[in-house]
Formats: structure tokens, C-alpha cells, sequence
């Protein structure tokens, strides 16, 4: 495949919207790629490795929470988990249709399982920026990460950097993030992503959990280089993340709108460009608007600043005022010196 997107690369997070079926799955990795995304993304762990089956309170979502209120964490992960076994399936098929495929591991067990697989990458989710050890053994298989930073403060993403440098991470890209589901846009503080690039010495993208485009594309505007979002083929379909969601024809906007912004940063050294070569011409200028004869008087009758340009520009206008033409001139005559006596 042959890339030439000028804008970030679009990540389509699956997640749990498989809705426990891998032909849906499946059927959203078809969409995603139509919809001209550049990535697909699943999340590899299982209840029993990124929580315990423990029912307190601690081990429960709280209860004001707008999709997830008073589930445990186990049977919340139960269902959104993706079986290992469907891991190479949707690769495969995204491979085929030209996309990256690559995951987000919870534990060393989802690491080794994943490199088995050949990833191309990594993704290490909000939540997980403090598994220093984590970080590292992704670092180390010497692949591209991408660490999302939602819940950690400037110490912690330091922290996590350094861990993936010690790791031998050599291609890092950090991802302002707000890890609340959904996300509110005035929580996005998108200013952040300058700054982070800056501070850090890394790429910066945007993980988004906002309704909707919008935040994205400001991003890309900033310069985030990777916008990741949650795709499932219908939000009325349900499931656990599917209230954030993208869907494929709003996926297409997100591509096209990133890569519109992304494009027309351009350069802050150019004013005129070649595109305004025709509106130039039409810019006005002075011409004769009556026919008149040499030796005419030049007034604001026949003298006018009208559209195109070829004539003299609209501010000699009070010089030209009150002199007299040296030649017999029609209408529709650019006004120039030779014209005047």
C-alpha cells in the first residue's frame, strides 16, 4: 500500500466492540479499512489477568459511573476481553486490506503471546503508564510504542518515558489522553500536545474519547502525528464501549478532516501561494468606464476601480483625479501612465 496521508496515522480501536463475536470483529476491520484508516487495534488480556474475582468494592466500577456503574471489574472484563484466539484472524485480515495491526498487552503473558504473533508495535494503555516493569519488556522488543497518558501527571509520564528508554524503546510516541468514558471536549486541554513533544523529545498524538470528530481533527491540527478511536460498525448495536464510538461513515470523516487539517498547517513563511493566481487577476485596478477622447477631463465617471486588475492600482486613484487623457481611450481600457497626459 502505498501511503500518502500528510495527516496522523488513524488508529481503529476495536476493543470490546466485537460484542463477543469474532465475525463481527471481523466485519469492523472490513469497515475500518474502507473507511481509509491506517490501524487496527484489539486489547489482549483476560479477566483473570488484569483483575481479580473479587466482589467489594474496590473491585467494582463506581456506582455513578455513566456506563459502567456497579459492575465488578471482572465481569466488566469478561465481556469486553478479546480471546486470544481470534487474535490472528483479525490481523491477518487487516494485513490483507493494507492496515497496521497491533495491541494493547496488560500483562508479560500478553507480550509474549503478541510477539509470537509478529506485532509491529505496541500500545500501552492509560491505566498501565505506572507498570514500569510492563513498559520496559514492551520497550525491549526493540518495536515502535505508544503510551497513552490519561490519569498520569507530568512525574509519572516522565517516569514511563524514562522506563521505555531504559527499555530500549528507540521510536516513542506519547498520547494526550483523558481517560474518562466518554469524555467531555473541554477536558482534552489539547494545547498539551506542543508541549509534550517539546518537553519530551517524542512524537505526540491524541487518544480520544469524545463524541463525535471534532476533538480529533484539532489535534491534528496541533500536530499530533496518531489519533486513536473507538470504532464499531452500529452504537445501537450496544456494548460495552460502543456509546463512544465511532462508526465507519464518521471514521471517513475523521480520516479525511485529520488529514484536511494536518495539510493546511503548511508553512507560517507563505502568504501568496499559486493557488490564488486567478483571484490575483481579478483583483481591481483603474480602467476607463465611458469612452472618452484626449484631452478629456478625468473624472470619478470615467475613471473607475472596477474588477480585473491591469490597470493602476485603486490608490492612485487621487492622482489620476483631475488630469487629463493623452489618448482617446474606450471603456473597458486599463488605465495606465501612457493613458494620461
Amino acid at each position: 500500500m502505498t501511503d500518502t496521508r500528510q495527516g496522523p496515522l488513524i488508529i481503529a480501536e476495536i476493543s470490546g466492540n466485537h460484542n463477543g463475536s469474532l465475525e463481527r470483529a471481523l466485519e469492523i476491520v472490513r469497515a475500518a479499512a474502507a473507511a481509509g484508516a491506517h490501524a487496527v487495534k484489539i486489547q489482549t488480556y483476560t479477566a483473570d489477568t488484569i483483575t481479580l474475582d473479587v466482589d467489594t468494592p474496590a473491585f467494582r466500577v463506581s456506582e455513578g459511573h455513566a456506563l459502567w456503574g456497579s459492575r465488578t471489574l471482572h465481569d466488566l472484563y469478561e465481556e469486553a476481553h478479546t480471546p486470544w484466539e481470534w487474535h490472528e484472524p483479525i490481523f491477518s485480515l487487516a494485513n490483507e486490506l493494507g492496515m497496521l495491526a497491533f495491541s494493547t498487552p496488560f500483562d508479560e503473558t500478553a507480550v509474549e503471546f503478541l510477539e509470537s504473533l509478529n506485532v509491529p508495535m505496541y500500545k500501552i494503555a492509560s491505566l498501565e503508564i505506572v507498570d514500569l516493569p510492563l513498559i520496559e519488556q514492551v520497550a525491549a522488543t526493540g518495536k515502535p510504542v505508544i503510551l497513552s497518558v490519561g490519569t498520569a501527571s507530568v512525574a509519572e509520564v516522565a517516569e514511563a518515558v524514562d522506563a521505555a528508554r531504559r527499555g530500549g524503546c528507540q521510536d516513542l510516541t506519547l498520547l494526550a489522553c483523558t481517560s474518562s468514558y466518554p469524555a467531555e471536549p473541554d477536558d482534552a486541554n489539547l494545547r498539551r500536545i506542543p508541549v509534550m513533544a517539546e518537553m519530551f523529545g517524542v512524537k505526540v498524538g491524541l487518544s480520544d474519547h469524545t463524541l463525535g470528530v471534532g476533538v480529533s481533527i484539532a489535534a491534528a491540527a496541533l500536530g499530533a502525528t496518531v489519533i486513536e478511536k473507538h470504532v464499531t460498525l452500529r452504537r445501537e448495536d450496544g456494548g460495552v464501549d460502543a456509546a463512544f464510538s465511532l462508526e465507519p461513515h464518521e471514521l471517513r470523516l475523521l480520516v479525511d478532516g485529520c488529514d484536511a487539517a494536518a495539510r493546511a498547517l503548511g508553512a507560517a513563511h507563505v502568504w501568496t501561494t499559486g493557488a490564488e493566481s486567478e483571484s490575483l487577476r481579478l483583483r481591481p485596478s483603474l480602467y476607463v468606464s465611458q469612452d472618452v477622447s484626449a484631452g478629456d477631463l478625468i473624472t470619478a465617471e470615467n475613471v473607475r476601480s472596477v474588477r480585473p486588475a491591469g490597470g493602476l492600482p485603486p490608490a492612485d486613484l487621487p492622482r489620476v483625479l483631475g488630469r487629463r487623457f493623452a489618448v482617446d481611450a474606450k471603456v473597458g481600457t486599463p488605465v495606465s501612465w501612457d493613458v494620461l497626459g
